[in-house]
């Protein structure tokens, strides 16, 4: 009887090493394939497809193309349950909001009236309350320095200033941006510096609208890009209250503007600006200055759609690592200097939908993991991370029993790079596997360049790691093999100022995509070992999001 278990023993053994050499050879063998890369952005960020706007006839050919290319990849549906059967799809119902007729923005200085162009002094987002029109008028203007109030660090920009039936003036960015110091994590961008956090504390508050005043640095882009995500139709998740999100006007105004509606009420920009980095600032009325509005909103409900793969695991199919990208850009909006209207989006995110097909086809080829891995492409994106944030709340797949999002967004569709970054420096143990999972492959982890940027709080895995899961976003390097950091910086400093939210964000036959298929390779094993374990990441114990992770571990034993 002994033998016969001693036996039996060694034939399991001999079997799962086996087992685990085969998926070992899986990973090491993967091959990406650049000219499909190349293709699928190519087709994606076609004209044909129309920018991929939400609810177009961009999105249905966008849809049409994942579920067909998942299909032929072999992966299963993962969707929402149709007749008992999953489906390819998650239906996204979404706000839809598009300003009608034309936009009517006047400020009286002291007497003289003048009147903003839309796109040009203000960039107004349609109201998202609900309401038919915005009509107000002389509407007062308070500045609020960075418009903050954060009780844990003892930091209160309002001072109990009321601000029902006024505009509130704010600074993007945190206030020891330009200092790096401070109670706000120095350089790296807090979710208090954020414009998403502006527009939602302003409306807390009741105030007619808010006014954040763009500089190029502490935004970390240029006008061009706020003037094209601004006016063009917006959408929002269906909300029960809007109003407790958003006040009738969220707008920016050029930085220029705004010093000059100081002077008119006899202010120093530059010097209220410093005032506002320290504890002490109190809000302060633009006397003699104010804002009258009017135009009309088609306020509409649509129903968008996120899209879902899986290849089922073998042992544990209700426990899922998911793979994420965005299909969504811009769609067709303002006409460039050359009358481009169509916003193409082949970088961002026709790199990261092509890699999510790329992936999915390795995994279709590979033996089944033990655990589902999940190919999730969301919409609206670009409309506020609003296909990620419907998942999150919606979810397929439960939220506890996710081991974790990899999520992938503009990635480089250049050469190899030396290094490999994420969005935001969170720290979780899904880093510390990607960073050792990446040395093996010969890339070492940089951090963030650019953590002021906030790019933690502007791409999808932000919906998962706001509920715990623990999630990031790949980033391609800057250290490039060929030309080292300042190839690799002058590449990122001229597609941010040429290309970024602009008709230029185009194909290009020249993109080699040799550096997407060598991180690729290393996403794939970082998934794979994930899947065919039984570990579960968790984010560090003094992470904001560690809490909501342990509030559901009783779930996973």
């Amino acid at each position: 009887m002994r033998t016969s278990t001693s036996t039996l023993r060694t034939t399991l053994t001999a079997i799962a090493l086996a087992t685990a050499a085969l998926a070992a050879q899986a990973a090491d063998s993967v091959h990406i394939d650049t000219q499909r890369l190349s293709q699928d952005v190519k087709v994606l960020s076609s004209d044909e497809f129309e920018g991929r706007g939400p609810n177009t006839p961009g999105e249905t050919k966008t849809v049409n193309y994942l579920i067909e290319q998942f299909k032929l990849a072999g992966l299963q549906p993962g969707g929402d349950l149709v007749d008992g059967k999953r489906g390819w799809t998650q239906d996204v119902p979404l706000g839809r909001f598009e300003i009608q007729g034309p936009v009517d923005v006047t400020v009286s200085e002291g007497g003289t009236t003048k009147k903003f162009t839309q796109g040009n002094e203000i960039a107004i987002r349609a109201a998202m309350t609900g309401a038919k029109a915005v009509d107000f008028k002389n509407a007062p203007l308070v500045f609020v320095g960075y418009g903050v109030t954060a009780p844990e660090r003892k930091w209160d920009d309002f001072k109990g200033q009321d601000l029902k039936g006024k505009l509130a003036v704010v600074l993007i960015n945190d206030p020891d941006f330009e200092t790096g110091k401070g109670d706000f994590g120095g350089k790296a961008m807090t979710y208090y510096g954020r414009w998403t956090y502006k527009y939602e504390e302003m409306a807390r508050r009741g105030a007619v609208g808010t006014l954040i005043v763009h500089e190029t640095a502490p935004a970390s882009y240029g006008w061009a890009t706020v003037k094209n995500s601004n006016t063009n139709v917006q959408y929002d998740i269906v909300r029960k209250n809007p109003l407790e999100s958003h006040a009738p006007v969220e707008a920016w105004i050029q930085h220029d503007v705004a010093v000059d509606l100081f002077k008119h009420a006899g202010l120093d920009f530059d010097k209220l600006k410093k005032q506002a980095q320290t504890r002490a600032f109190k809000p302060v009325e633009l006397k003699g200055v104010t804002m009258s509005a009017h135009y009309g909103v088609d306020a509409k409900v649509i129903t968008s759609k996120n899209v879902l793969a899986i290849r089922p695991g073998s042992a544990h199919p209700d426990q899922v690592v998911i793979y994420s990208g965005h299909w969504d850009h811009l769609g067709v909006g303002e006409p460039d200097a050359k009358g481009d209207k169509i916003y193409n989006g082949a970088i961002d995110n026709g790199t990261g939908i092509a890699a999510l097909l790329e992936l999915g086809r390795a995994f279709a080829k590979a033996p089944a993991p033990k655990r589902s891995v999940v190919f999730l492409a969301v919409t609206a994106e670009e409309k506020g991370l609003l296909g990620s944030e419907y998942y999150a709340n919606n979810p397929v797949y439960p939220l506890a029993k996710t081991v974790g999002v990899i999520n992938m967004d503009a990635l480089s569709p250049y050469g190899p790079a030396r290094d490999f970054s994420i969005s935001g420096s969170a720290k979780l143990d899904l880093l510390d596997e990607l960073v050792a999972k990446a040395k093996q492959g010969g890339l070492r982890f940089s951090p963030d360049p650019k953590p002021e940027a906030g790019h933690f709080f502007r791409s999808d895995h932000f919906s998962f790691a706001k509920h715990g899961v623990p999630a990031v976003s790949f980033e391609s390097g800057q250290d490039w093999v060929q030309g080292g950091v300042a190839a690799g910086k002058a590449n990122e400093e001229q597609y941010v100022n040429n290309a970024y939210h602009q008709p230029a964000d185009e194909w290009s036959a020249s993109w080699p995509f040799t550096g997407m298929a060598h991180d690729l390779g290393i996403l794939y094993a970082l998934g794979r070992d994930l899947a065919d374990s039984s570990v579960w990441p968790n984010w560090a114990k003094d992470s904001e999001f560690r809490a909501a992770r342990d509030a559901t571990a009783a779930e996973r034993k």
